[in-house]
């Protein structure tokens, strides 16, 4: 039976402060990309590991343009088709509109900020590699995980020997599934 092939090295450590240091060092020394688990925000951490993606806040500006535009082309076609002339109010009352054009801005940019959001985190997903990872699941209670993900390139042995620098409590190797 062969090994499974390297999902990611996983450090890890007891703090925020400590886990937003090692992703910090691990992106100066050029090890691959990386991931972090944390109970809770940390501030910077972000930054520390390069993320600098704006799907969701580009998904939902378009959802939120489609939304007006789908509320105000709804009324203006119900309005020409069953033109009531009602007071004077000329068919197509812009002022009248906006209210119901609001509102399907507002769904619409929170179904495509909701969408993209799912589509961004890969969910729904059951099973992740990093279920596999023993002590994983305090996680999300009061560990600090940092992980050096395998792909192309990847070198275990310098992942591995800039991780122990860093001193964390362990150093686990996460297998992929299936």
């Amino acid at each position: 039976m062969s090994e499974r092939p390297l999902y990611a090295l996983l450090g890890e450590f007891g703090s925020g402060k400590e886990v937003l240091a090692a992703a910090k060092a691990m992106r100066r020394a050029g090890c691959g990309p990386l991931d972090a688990f944390t109970p809770f925000p940390v501030d910077g951490l972000a930054e520390a590991l390069g993320f600098s993606d704006c799907t969701v806040q580009t998904a939902a500006f378009v959802g939120g343009v489609v939304g007006a535009a789908a509320g105000f082309a709804m009324q203006m076609a119900t309005n020409l088709d069953f033109p009531l002339w009602i007071g004077g109010r000329p068919l197509i009352a812009v002022p009248a509109f906006m209210l119901i054009c609001f509102e399907l801005l507002v769904l619409g940019a929170v179904l495509g900020a909701i969408g993209a959001m799912f589509v961004a985190n890969r969910l729904p997903r059951l099973n992740h590699p990093m279920f596999e990872a023993p002590e994983f699941g305090l996680g999300s209670d009061r560990r600090f995980f940092l992980a050096v993900l395998a792909g192309p390139g990847f070198d275990r042995a310098r992942a591995g020997r800039a991780l122990a620098k860093l001193k964390p409590r362990a150093i686990i190797e996460v297998p992929e599934v299936g």
